[in-house]
């Protein structure tokens, strides 16, 4: 398959551009914005998540994609370290997005910090093999991801399976997911600017940043 980047034509150039998934001419991609966005809303998914199991006192589903205990490793991190090691395209991180959803709607499964992160690999390989001209293997994204390649495999069957094969994503679904995530960008600016104006920071714990260090828990 190849990108997506040709079959987007006839959405918003502004946004895609916006989102880091076009560049202007020969001017140098950098990190893409859509980065930061996608793990913003899955943050927020999962901090809601977790706050309703604990309130409700349910159980969650457990899956082949839960650890033990949550990675140390934040998922905005975990993003900026998959883009920067698995060499894939902007738009795969959209797609996985959409595959993401698709695998929570079919399993009733609960995104929890528990299973964010192996989803993410998983989702993010899929997305990669499905539209870029080029991928790596899976024991490369095992590398980049954390995990033994033996247990990538067994997630990467799971998730298809899962999700019935259905790794089609429309032109309509892929533009409605991107006009999503510039909606997403717009609330965080306002509500960063309250934050801003009070002086509050945030700051990273210090972390090893090798494509073949170990980031999820088992």
């Amino acid at each position: 398959m190849g990108s997506l980047a040709p079959d987007i034509e006839n959405f918003s150039t502004e946004i895609y551009m916006s989102l880091g998934l076009k560049q202007l001419g020969h001017k140098a991609l950098g990190v893409p914005r859509v980065l930061s966005l996608l793990s913003s809303i899955l943050e927020r998914s999962l901090q809601r998540n977790e706050m309703l199991l604990e309130a409700t006192q349910m159980k969650d589903i457990v899956t082949i994609f839960h650890g033990l205990r949550a990675p140390t490793l934040s998922i905005r991190k975990y993003i900026d370290r998959i883009f920067k090691y698995s060499g894939c395209s902007p738009s795969c991180f959209v797609v996985a997005h959409i595959y993401v959803e698709r695998f929570l709607q079919s399993t009733e499964v609960n995104l929890t910090s528990l299973n964010v992160h192996r989803l993410l690999i998983t989702s993010v390989m899929l997305a990669a093999k499905f539209i870029d001209d080029a991928f790596f293997n899976n024991a490369y994204y095992a590398k980049v991801g954390g995990v033994s390649t033996v247990e990538l495999n067994k997630l990467e069957m799971n998730f298809l399976f899962s999700i019935d094969f259905r790794l089609q994503v429309s032109v309509e679904t892929f533009g409605t997911y991107c006009m999503h995530l510039e909606k997403e960008g717009a609330e965080t600016l306002r509500i960063e600017w309250p934050i801003q104006a009070c002086g509050v920071t945030e700051g990273w714990s210090n972390i090893e940043d090798s494509a073949c260090a170990p980031t999820i828990a088992r």
